[in-house]
């Protein structure tokens, strides 16, 4: 019998009134963080199937942005309503809900209080393709708090020549958003004209790029899986003389979570795009458990299937992270 084919009942609790030891850990390694942001931190870890393991499942439903709502959400026209999304995310049982401004503005009011929110306060779109992107800040610290979200998120370049202009952004946003209670969410993609497409998930890349959102203070960073290819031929240099083993995708995922500060950080993993057969996503989520990745941020291959079997898959990939399917 397939995986998908078992009773998709929710046992856990939508979101439990006391923390794990598991979850006072985590919030133990944000030493310099307010209570309003460990406080938010928690929400995000208390909240849906996964409360309280200290694993995460995000809804993200910024592609439309991002790619375009035909090549988004034309397969599926449900997903075209913003209530769309926020229903998949809160009916799946996952830990948040993250958005552009207008999709949370459309729909926050009518939920309010039933999924922690995550704003996406910079966004790129393809309209004119860049080489080196730079990606526009469409809201801010003052729209989070409005809309009552636990967090902003914000996409970072690495790579790209107009990285820097990013990082300084990002700083200015983290500072506002920290000193206002809010967490912070870094989308920590390599990519430019510096990169080949190869590199842009190359396993030294990930990890650097997971390091720097890291350094530049986010509470959660979310990076792409990790290929074997490695782009940069100093950290060829290093794995080799170090012995570092990544011939596994588990093993390069314990690599990139080692790169954020130890395991310090809390690391998730894209779904990446669609990929028709679910056994497919279901054995990345085995990797990434196995490799002590945090979980998983999975836009298209959720709102890209039709709503039953979205919600299925998503607590399908809940039960891997809760170690309940193997």
């Amino acid at each position: 019998m397939a995986v998908l084919d078992v009773a998709p009942a929710v046992a856990r609790p939508a979101e439990s009134r006391y923390l794990t030891n598991r979850v006072r850990e985590i919030l133990s390694w944000y030493e310099s963080d307010n209570p309003g942001t460990k406080t938010n931190i928690a929400r995000l870890l208390n909240h849906g199937y996964l409360a309280g393991t200290g694993k995460l499942v995000i809804l993200p439903v910024d592609q439309g942005f991002e790619h375009g709502p035909a090549r988004s959400f034309a397969i599926n026209p449900a997903a075209y309503d913003p209530n769309y999304h926020f229903e998949v995310a809160i009916e799946s049982g996952c830990n948040a809900y993250a958005a552009p401004l207008g999709f949370i503005e459309a729909a926050a009011a009518r939920h309010a209080g039933e999924i922690p929110l995550i704003l996406k306060v910079n966004n790129h779109d393809l309209l004119h393709e860049e080489k080196d992107p730079l990606s526009a800040v469409t809201s801010g610290v003052a729209e989070a708090l409005r809309l009552g979200c636990v967090a902003i998120g914000f996409t970072i370049y690495p790579g790209s020549a107009q990285a820097a202009t990013m990082y300084e952004q990002l700083r200015a946003l983290a500072e506002k958003a920290k000193e206002n209670g809010l967490a912070v969410v870094v989308w920590s993609y390599p990519r430019g004209s510096s990169l080949s497409k190869a590199g842009e998930t190359a396993i030294d890349v990930v990890a650097y790029a997971a390091h720097i959102a890291a350094q530049l203070g986010a509470h959660i960073i979310k990076v792409k899986l990790p290929t074997d290819h490695i782009e940069q031929a100093e950290a060829q240099k290093a794995y080799t003389a170090a012995g570092v083993p990544l011939s596994t995708l588990a093993e390069r995922v314990r690599h990139v979570v080692q790169s954020a500060f130890d395991g310090r950080r809390i690391v998730i993993f894209s779904g990446g795009a669609t990929k028709p057969n679910d056994e497919d996503v279901f054995d990345e989520a085995r990797a990434i458990r196995d490799g002590g990745g945090f979980g998983s941020i999975i836009g298209r291959n959720s709102f890209q299937r039709p709503r039953d079997h979205a919600i299925r898959f998503l607590q399908t990939i809940m039960k891997i992270y809760a170690g309940e399917i193997k």
